[in-house]
């Protein structure tokens, strides 16, 4: 119990896979080396119309090393990238899954955008064969729940099963919801995360007349540059990641390896535009601000951010405000990195394989860095890790997600201590 009577959770088992590759452990020591995953998108066949030509795709993944293969037809990519990094979570937390009372184990499983590929495809074969053509899996493998709902079928959870869809905030709001679960006393052991696969025709399109994406298609690993004077937007990407959290004594009880403790969160809104920050931050600092007394933290507590840091202009300059308005002198002391930088953007896949980074640099005192970033725009004085890792012991870190909306969830991550 913590001293205010809560029930204390930590992290016991995680998975991802991304542009990195197709498990935790490849994307951690891709970060770790400062490796971009983005390139040529190879989804969808590109001509000159297309001003985005570059995206972070997972690449050499077969879903048949962990979903068995008669399954792959009734799930969306999302879903099958999701319940990939689930199952790697499962594996590594030593759980027994088929064992115990599984109204005690649940699952959050955010995405920003569910089954757009299922969407397109199905709205093709609409308007070219027919309505009598369209498969009778669409439906169950475009909603932007079937993450969850596959994974707890697949481990047989039969207690809460939720599916944020807050944009970029999806996985961020899903650990907290978890989190909650377990502290309220409502479950023991939550699968927690998000997954997205949205480098399709439509998103890629629609997200660049909105002008949010990089154009830098001639050198792709440099497209996505936070808090550089040069950059242009952010580059968008798929993946997942999901976290195993369970209640502390639970853990001890089976002996399992506890990878970090999670001690807090905050939640706001912006209520400012749809698709913008607010241009000075206030609800992100708040949601970290909340984050802190949730946690009974102090600002000079925390050691590192791992930042939202899309590379728009717009929002890493509101992060960047937030950030010093809330953390003062002591803003100067902590480091601050985006490893989106690499990973570029997964959208509500994000918040949990940021977390994964945050968990192991907490791990082994090694701060991810924030690559391409030469020149920092003006005023962003921080220490942003730039273009190399650091070793640095942390005791506590924050993990930011923002999405558009307004929504603002801020995590507090840290070392366990028995």
């Amino acid at each position: 119990m913590t001293s205010n009577g809560r029930r204390r959770v930590v992290v016991t088992g995680y998975g991802a896979i991304t542009d990195l590759g197709d498990d935790a452990p490849s994307l951690w020591e891709g970060l770790k080396a400062g490796r971009s995953g983005v390139g040529p998108i190879t989804a969808f066949p590109l001509n000159d119309q297309w001003l985005t030509q570059i995206a972070g795709e997972v690449h050499g993944w077969d879903p048949a090393k962990r979903i068995p293969a008669g399954d792959h037809k009734r799930m969306d990519r999302f879903s099958l990238l999701g319940l990939y990094a689930a199952l790697e979570a499962a594996e590594h937390c030593g759980i027994d899954f088929q064992a115990g009372d599984p109204y005690r184990r649940g699952v959050v499983f955010g995405s920003g955008i569910g089954g757009i590929i299922t969407i397109e495809m199905g709205h093709l074969k609409l308007l070219n064969k027919g309505p009598q053509r369209l498969s009778p899996f669409n439906v169950p493998k475009l909603m932007s729940n079937a993450g969850a709902g596959n994974i707890s079928l697949a481990l047989g959870l039969k207690g809460v099963n939720s599916s944020p869809a807050t944009a970029c905030a999806s996985g961020g709001h899903a650990i907290a919801e978890g989190l909650c679960m377990i502290q309220r006393g409502n479950a023991d052991v939550m699968v927690c995360g998000g997954g997205e696969a949205a480098v399709s025709t439509l998103c890629i399109g629609s997200f660049s007349a909105m002008k949010a994406l990089s154009t830098r298609n001639d050198d792709p690993t440099r497209a996505s540059r936070p808090f550089d004077r040069d950059r242009d937007g952010f580059v968008l990407a798929e993946g997942a990641a999901a976290l195993i959290l369970e209640e502390e004594s639970h853990a001890r009880a089976r002996g399992a390896e506890i990878y970090a403790e999670v001690h807090g969160f905050g939640i706001t809104g912006d209520a400012h535009h749809i698709a913008a920050p607010d241009p000075v931050g206030t609800g992100a600092r708040v949601a970290m601000e909340h984050a802190l007394a949730d946690a009974g933290l102090s600002t000079t507590d925390i050691d590192y951010i791992n930042a939202h840091g899309t590379s728009t202009p717009l929002g890493d300059a509101a992060e960047v405000a937030a950030v010093k308005e809330l953390f003062g002198d002591h803003a100067k002391s902590l480091a601050m990195s985006s490893t989106k930088s690499m990973t570029g953007h997964a959208l509500g896949a994000a918040g949990g394989i940021e977390s994964v980074a945050v968990i192991n640099a907490l791990r082994e005192g090694v701060l991810p860095p924030t690559i391409n970033l030469d020149d920092p725009d003006e005023g962003f004085d921080l220490d942003f890790v730039a273009n190399e890792a650091q070793e640095r012991p942390i005791r506590y870190a924050l993990n930011n997600s923002f999405g558009f909306g307004g929504h603002n969830v801020s995590l507090v991550f840290g070392r366990y201590e028995s």
